[in-house]
């Protein structure tokens, strides 16, 4: 069983992973982490020095090494499955399931940690929740191909349970 977390930044993919992997005895990876670690320069500065289209396709590359890793869960960044038709690869090489919050809920999130996200660093308070509207807008029609949603204020520990029973 392999399990792709997606959903906007702030939606929780990491905590939730983390969490799950730990009371059920999975590996788990945050993709971030791993490109962090692959590329050995943070993501804001992947994004400063060699730009988002650089930063995607290292992205893809990152996620397709999941093609043989079996019985783990991984955490992808928000905008992962939205480019190099990477939500399709994913749904074929795993379970996909989007972390469903709404802006107020992922703005209330990600405001104290603007300057570790590039994609929002330089937005005012007010700047920044149009741009969660807007580009929430963009990649839900993406998001909602996963196999399984769940509304992000919802979860618990046991939710996991559902994620398991869908793949029996």
């Amino acid at each position: 069983m392999k399990i792709f977390l997606i959903g906007f930044m702030g939606s929780g993919k990491t905590y939730w992973g983390r969490l799950w992997s730990q009371q059920n005895n999975i590996d788990f990876f945050d993709l971030d982490e791993m490109i962090e670690q692959h590329q050995n320069k943070k993501i804001t500065k992947i994004f400063e020095e060699e730009g988002e289209a650089i930063f995607r396709n290292i992205e893809t590359e990152t996620l397709k090494i999941f093609t043989e890793n079996n019985n783990c869960i991984i955490a992808c960044g928000g905008g992962t499955p939205c480019y190099n038709d990477n939500i399709h690869w994913m749904n074929e090489n795993g379970i996909t399931v989007y972390l469903s919050a709404s802006p107020q809920y992922i703005y209330n999130r990600v405001i104290e940690e603007k300057d570790r996200r590039p994609l929002i660093r330089d937005l005012n308070n007010t700047d920044l929740l149009l741009y969660i509207e807007q580009k929430l807008k963009e990649r839900e029609p993406i998001y909602k191909q996963a196999e399984l949603i769940f509304q992000v204020e919802e979860l618990n520990a046991a939710s996991f349970q559902k994620i398991i029973n869908r793949n029996l």
